[in-house]
């Protein structure tokens, strides 16, 4: 079977679980994300392909909102199941260590991932600097 990095990674979380006292839970419920460069055709297209999977994919305004929201999402289920985060390259990546250092100090689980630029894509132009582009 030929599967992308994202494709891969969406089939391994979705057959996760955690069980406790007989109970079974899903390790990772679903996605929080805003998508933008770098997770897009990758993650995205994963999720939206495999729906079959039951991955859901939730939609965030707020980096920093949506880990704090999957962190509080494993604490009231005793960590036994959390979200996964996922933002843009750069600025919303960033966005996400405030929740990462909570997730940490509370010992919650919480599965970030932050985008990446591209391998085969020049260095510029991405993110701010497109704005800076003349026709």
């Amino acid at each position: 079977m030929r599967l992308t990095v994202a494709q891969a990674l969406v089939r391994f979380l979705a057959v996760q679980w955690t069980e406790r006292d007989g109970q079974r839970f899903r390790l990772i419920r679903g996605v929080f994300g805003i998508f933008g460069h770098g997770n897009l055709p990758g993650l995205g297209e994963a999720l939206l392909n495999h729906r079959e999977l039951d991955l859901p994919f939730y939609r965030f305004q707020n980096e920093q909102a949506m880990v704090h929201t999957a962190i509080a999402y494993a604490n009231y289920l005793d960590r036994l199941s959390t979200f996964a985060c996922t933002a843009s390259i750069g600025h919303g990546a960033t966005n996400m260590v405030t929740g990462a250092a909570a997730a940490t100090i509370n010992r919650l689980p919480v599965l970030l991932l932050p985008a990446d630029s591209f391998a085969n894509r020049l260095p510029d132009p991405i993110m701010q600097q497109m704005s800076l582009i003349h026709t």
